[in-house]
């Protein structure tokens, strides 16, 4: 029999459906694992070249190893999450990763780095994300686009916030100094509100997901532990439909393609006569155009089946990459930055909305971790094929094409991943 949920009281009272609050703690969690994010160590970087006279492959093949290592873990840490719960997690991560940040501030050779990259990937850019992801579906079912959307503003907050205050932190006290800052911030802002207010899912305050106010019985003396609103798979349920191995290809393919041009974008403009300057511009623009674009599409993921969103995600890639082919100036090149944050904006929020979607919310840490373990993996390998085509080929217009077929690919996918129904 299913272990009832046990009751706690609101940890605070809010004239709005508690969700809500839920909502924005679990932003703050996505915001606070910048520092395991590429975004954020970047930095770091050229300090570690200087200090140390590392040089830049060595490094970048040693966070590459420790990403890929951290990727693996992902699996785990989603059936800790089913086991223990989010609140609980949360805590212990948000513990891990500062004191991941305080190892950082003494490496002092390259096996301290790789088990510093290691801990600041599977904490951070890794179970920071995962943890978040999983506990707003807890709270929405008919609003959950919606919420993961306005989540999302804690990932762009992040993005924007992290690299120049790491630059100026670094310039002005030095990076030592700077992971020490991002340790402490995480001990006294997260791990406190972590604890007093996340709950693991609304029944455990005797609501309902979505702030729904007729309670749902269940077949457990009446009570409605867990509510029957949505059909819940478990792990072993899910790996058996067709629907789950065709979106673990589809999760795969975005974390492949966007880190194999990230990390060489400055690299295909160069071949272009296009400034590095630019490539930046690119990026920047991406990400501005991608949030606004993640606020609509959780409106539209909430009426629209999200399989026909992924296919159209995927109809983006192919074109935006069919731009970059034919990039031979700046407005071509920010076109080419537009198409990528549209694609983007609705990628960041339909492939955390697909899992609860289809397989429910009782077991969402264990389903999301094999698509988090997957989508690491794809974005540990993603520059290596580009990286072998320019060493092959002296340029990237082959690796292009032949990626393009990845999401042609998908676009099947998706449209043959139809929502399962058990017992059909």
């Amino acid at each position: 029999m299913k272990a009832q949920t046990q009751k706690m009281a609101a940890p605070i009272s809010t004239p709005f459906y508690y969700g809500w609050m839920i909502v924005l703690i679990s932003a703050l969690g996505v915001f606070f694992s910048g520092p395991g994010q590429t975004y954020s160590i970047s930095v770091f970087i050229d300090s570690y070249i200087k200090e140390f006279g590392w040089s830049r492959s060595q490094v970048s093949a040693v966070y590459s190893a420790a990403t890929l290592a951290s990727g693996l873990c992902m699996f785990f840490v989603g059936r800790f999450i089913d086991r223990h719960g989010q609140r609980k997690m949360a805590v212990f991560v948000g513990v891990s990763l500062a004191l991941a940040c305080f190892w950082n501030s003494i490496v002092a050779n390259t096996i301290m780095l790789f088990i510093g990259f290691f801990l600041l990937r599977l904490f951070g850019q890794g179970s920071m994300t995962l943890i978040p992801n999983t506990l707003v579906p807890q709270w929405f079912i008919t609003k959950r686009g919606k919420a993961l959307s306005l989540m999302a503003i804690g990932g762009f907050s992040s993005s924007a916030i992290f690299p120049p205050l790491n630059a100026w932190l670094v310039n002005k006290w030095g990076w030592s100094f700077s992971w020490q800052v991002w340790g402490i911030a995480l001990l006294i802002i997260f791990v406190p509100l972590a604890y007093f207010l996340i709950r693991n899912k609304p029944e455990e305050i005797g609501l309902l997901p979505d702030g729904q106010e007729k309670p749902i019985l269940s077949k457990d003396e009446g009570d409605y532990t867990e509510t029957d609103l949505e059909e819940n798979w478990t792990l072993k349920e899910a790996m058996k439909t067709k629907a789950y191995w065709l979106l673990l290809f589809c999760v795969a393919i975005p974390a492949l393609v966007n880190t194999g041009l990230t990390f060489h974008l400055i690299s295909i403009f160069g071949i272009q006569n296009i400034s590095p300057g630019v490539a930046a511009l690119v990026l920047s623009l991406m990400a501005v155009i991608g949030f606004p674009i993640t606020l609509a599409a959780g409106f539209i993921l909430d009426k629209v089946k999200v399989n026909y969103v992924l296919a159209g995600i995927f109809l983006g890639e192919i074109i935006f990459m069919l731009v970059l082919l034919y990039t031979r100036n700046v407005t071509v090149a920010i076109l080419f930055g537009v198409l990528w944050g549209i694609s983007g904006g609705f990628e960041r929020i339909a492939l955390n909305y697909v899992w609860p979607s289809y397989f429910g919310r009782e077991h969402l840490g264990s389903i999301k971790g094999t698509a988090m373990t997957v989508m690491v993996i794809g974005s540990a390998l993603g520059p290596l094929p580009f990286g072998f085509a320019y060493d092959l080929f002296g340029g990237y217009d082959e690796i292009i094409y032949l990626t393009m077929i990845l999401p042609a690919l998908a676009i099947v996918s998706s449209l043959l991943a139809t929502k399962p129904a058990k017992g059909s």
